[in-house]
């Protein structure tokens, strides 16, 4: 019963807020449509671009991702979005974990992302918190409107409610930095951090997407574990405030969708992975009256999103 009472609860809500339902997969393209008159907000979505000079390993081009920036800004600009948002690992360092470096490449980054014609936010991944520090990565980057010592914070565009979390945190709530040894595995949200959330959901009115580099659900992958410890609370607080629609997250590398209790969560691609800009992936999300539009570029698939 509760989670029938949570959806109806939650469905009420939306349709006060003026979303309906609807379930479907559409075959978009992302050049070929236009902006929908109906449509409530569009904004651009990219992770995982650990941008660096260092040399490939794996599936992970390093250098590439400096064009691949280029690219998202320039088709975000000209696509007239609200807003864009990186859910995290937005950096990455070298071999040799000298900040010096590090800090450039978060610059060099930066101010790529930093061309895009309107507000700009990021996520904190652990990469970003590798061989500098959190206040470092937080004082080299821009979250529009945002105080710079906020690893966490949200904001309200077009009649919807924004949330940004942060799971880089050891248990005991200090600040994780992997150059002294943080595990990337043990992902924390400190109690701090969900009393604010906890607030910041009763004092909103409006339906939320929440935004956080590490899964909010489980998600293991190779014999390693990506998701948020204590996951299960915050879906709990996401199902009883009956507003969040869906929660967005990158780290995993993975595209997956699971719907738990009426709540979307989805992982996204990260722009590092494979060589050259024809795999270059991101996404512009389209939330309108009926539901959630998720428009690939190029590796990123499509998918529409009951409400």
């Amino acid at each position: 019963m509760k989670d029938i009472e949570s959806n109806n609860s939650r469905r009420q809500f939306l349709k006060k807020s003026g979303l309906v339902t609807l379930s479907t997969f559409l075959p978009f393209s992302l050049y070929s449509c236009q902006p929908d008159k109906a449509s409530k907000i569009r904004f651009g979505l990219t992770t995982d671009s650990h941008y660096a000079d260092r040399e490939y390993s794996g599936t992970r081009y390093y250098r590439d991702s400096i064009e691949k920036m280029n690219e998202f800004v320039s088709v975000m600009n000209r696509e007239k979005v609200d807003f864009v948002a990186h859910l995290g690992d937005f950096k990455d360092e070298d071999l040799n974990q000298e900040e010096a470096d590090t800090l450039r490449y978060l610059e060099t980054l930066e101010n790529a992302y930093g061309k895009f014609d309107g507000p700009r936010y990021h996520c904190l991944g652990n990469h970003d918190v590798d061989s500098i520090r959190k206040e470092q990565f937080l004082n080299y980057i821009e979250n529009t409107g945002i105080d710079k010592s906020k690893s966490y914070y949200s904001f309200d565009k077009e009649g919807f409610h924004f949330v940004v979390l942060d799971a880089n945190y050891h248990a005991d709530g200090r600040d994780q930095f992997y150059k002294e040894g943080a595990d990337w595995q043990d992902a924390n949200i400190p109690e701090v951090e969900f009393d604010w959330l906890q607030q910041d959901l009763e004092e909103n009115s409006l339906p939320t997407i929440v935004f956080c580099h590490h899964p909010l659900y489980e998600f293991n992958k190779e014999g390693a574990k990506f998701h948020v410890n204590d996951y299960q609370r915050f879906q709990q607080l996401f199902e009883s405030s009956g507003k969040v629609l869906a929660v967005f997250h990158g780290h995993v590398h993975a595209e997956e969708h699971t719907q738990i209790n009426g709540i979307h969560y989805i992982t996204q691609l990260g722009m590092v992975d494979y060589q050259g800009l024809e795999n270059n992936s991101f996404a512009i999300v389209e939330i309108d009256d009926q539901a959630i539009h998720i428009k690939g570029y190029k590796r990123v698939s499509d998918l529409t999103l009951e409400t």
